[in-house]
């Protein structure tokens, strides 16, 4: 006859192991002595079944049988989740800890991105303040001076802005109606020694008036710009084309390029084109892509004749003054 106590305490340890989420599968000398609610779940065996089994009848992975033996932890990918194996051994007695940590692993994958998305948009602000205060070294006009300590405080509001975003998100959140030609000319301020070193020139559609986040958008055509002039050749001329879609503006960076063999896997994270040198993120197209989106409108490319356009769309406002 079993004692009650005994009876009492293996009710209790079968209670609380069936309450944890992990799957725990007890072993003894090589066969199963229990399976919690979770391990039967996940291997679709019955509790009442699994005992007295071998472990690799429940579990259906050598190396899971060979992580029972030797104990340690290793992680799978099963039917497209990731799991956390954890085996324990004491003697002849072992246990099998296996813990669903897919949520946990694309958290990490989300985290990893958002910080690239970070570097890569922190990237230009810092280097315009450090030309401005490069330039402050120098004596000059006091009305030349003021300026380049408007175009700093301007680049100071924006990194401020952007350690804001850290606890909101990427998405455009200050949006307003603004003319094209007000974000084309931080544009091209910003990019003016570049423009210069690349021997360069770039001219701008016509104006329209726009709804969108102003640092957004200069995001945008910074980046497809600053990609039409590291990729084109030097000398040739970048043009920014716009045009009326409707309710929407659509605007185009035009650039000499080499044509471009796969302009849909451009705008994923982490990629860069064929040919592409020295260093990079692979991240500008994606947040190009990624703040459109956040304002409803589409990112692409396509290629023109001899011309590669980097397309986007934008809310319109009818009836420029």
């Amino acid at each position: 006859m079993i004692p009650q106590a005994a009876t009492e305490g293996a009710s209790a340890q079968g209670t609380w192991l069936d309450a944890l989420p992990q799957a725990v599968l007890l072993i003894e000398a090589g066969s199963v002595t229990r399976v919690n609610a979770a391990a039967a779940r996940l291997w679709g065996v019955p509790q009442d079944r699994a005992a007295g089994r071998p472990v690799l009848e429940i579990v259906r992975r050598h190396t899971l049988e060979a992580l029972t033996e030797r104990g340690g932890e290793m992680e799978l990918e099963v039917s497209g989740r990731t799991l956390r194996c954890t085996a324990t051994r004491d003697g002849s007695h072992s246990a099998l800890i296996v813990e669903d940590v897919t949520d946990h692993r694309r958290r990490e994958a989300e985290l990893r991105e958002a910080t690239a998305v970070l570097s890569h948009e922190f990237r230009t602000p810092v280097a315009a303040l450090r030309g401005v205060l490069e330039a402050l070294e120098y004596d000059m006009p006091t009305d030349l001076a003021q300026n380049f300590v408007r175009q700093g405080l301007q680049e100071t509001e924006r990194l401020a802005r952007l350690v804001e975003d850290l606890a909101v998100g990427f998405r455009p959140t200050r949006a307003r109606t603004l003319p094209l030609a007000e974000a084309f000319a931080r544009a091209e301020r910003l990019l003016g020694t570049d423009l210069l070193a690349r021997q360069a020139t770039l001219s701008f559609g016509q104006d329209h008036l726009v709804r969108a986040d102003p640092d957004k958008l200069l995001q945008v055509l910074l980046n497809l710009i600053e990609n039409a002039l590291k990729y084109g050749p030097n000398g040739q001329p970048i043009h920014v084309r716009t045009a009326e879609r409707g309710t929407w503006i659509e605007v185009a960076v035009l650039d000499h390029g080499p044509a471009i063999s796969d302009s849909e896997n451009l705008f994923r994270a982490h990629t860069r084109g064929q040919g592409a040198t020295g260093q990079g993120s692979g991240m500008g197209l994606y947040i190009v892509r990624s703040i459109v989106h956040g304002w409803g409108g589409q990112a692409w490319a396509e290629r023109e004749g001899q011309q590669n356009a980097f397309c986007f769309t934008l809310p319109g406002v009818a009836g420029i003054g």
